[in-house]
């Protein structure tokens, strides 16, 4: 891996309107693809929108062709990998928030949120395997905005050895700048303990089932510095860059990379 471009999608994703969705994404797949992003990504369940209410069942989708086939194609032909979330009916009728990474060469994997949040519990599944990826010679993770507030899963990731972890949110209420400082209290941590970057964004504006979400996406280094951000409240597309030489430095400092002095023998993980 040298310097990969990425884009960090900023979405006003209309719960319950999965042609609208699909519309909206496929434009900023073309476009973050012109501006020559490697891999982007969307906010949680991004395509059914979302809810956590009973009416999660009725927006609920399987992962069939009709939503594949759109992507694998789509990540195949432009040479990129698309990272999309669904809320996922399983065949057991299980409901899954799920995030469906697809491919430059036409396969598909899916990461199933492992942290429910409170309110979530009553309608969604918690899913049961902690992954890393690999794309464009870049090791990288998912979790699921609640997942963020794990260290654990965060260290998990690391020793499986992420350069990044995406972080996409379904995360409503609040202002831009609100949600920017409670993220970073958590996710600066993450970044900082591991040597890794910690990549984020969330969903945006009025999805049409009671809940508004404030804009905001950002990028934290793997020193834990914030490295660029955008909290202007806007749909749109952010483009980021990660680069090897930054993971390098930081991961050659011995006063700067902790991992490799885990007292292993303590810490079973």
């Amino acid at each position: 891996m040298k310097a990969i471009k990425a884009a960090l999608v900023v979405q006003n994703c209309i719960a319950g309107n999965f042609e609208h969705n699909l519309k909206s994404t496929c434009k900023f797949i073309s476009e973050a693809s012109q501006n020559n992003a490697k891999i982007i990504v969307f906010p949680e369940m991004n395509l059914t929108g979302y809810v956590s209410s009973s009416g999660i069942i009725s927006i609920s989708k399987p992962i069939n062709s009709d939503i594949t086939q759109i992507f694998s194609t789509m990540a195949k032909d432009l040479g990129i990998t698309i990272l999309v979330g669904i809320a996922e009916k399983k065949q057991n009728n299980e409901i899954c928030a799920s995030h469906l990474i697809f491919f430059p060469n036409g396969t598909f994997d899916v990461y199933r949120k492992i942290h429910t949040a409170p309110f979530e519990k009553k309608y969604f599944t918690a899913g049961n395997t902690i992954s890393v990826f690999k794309s464009h010679g870049l090791n990288f993770g998912v979790q699921l905005c609640y997942d963020a507030h794990f260290p654990e899963l965060t260290l998990a990731q690391a020793l499986k050895k992420a350069d990044i972890i995406f972080i996409p949110h379904a995360s409503p209420r609040g202002s831009s700048h609100g949600k920017y400082d409670s993220w970073i209290r958590h996710l600066r941590a993450r970044a900082f303990d591991n040597g890794l970057y910690i990549a984020a964004c969330n969903q945006i504006g009025d999805n049409s089932k009671g809940l508004s979400f404030p804009g905001v996406s950002l990028l934290i280094g793997p020193d834990g510095n914030v490295i660029s951000k955008s909290i202007d409240n806007s749909e749109g597309i952010h483009i980021i860059t990660i680069e090897k030489t930054i993971l390098d430095q930081v991961r050659s400092h011995k006063m700067r990379y902790f991992l490799p002095n885990r007292r292993n023998d303590l810490f079973k993980f």
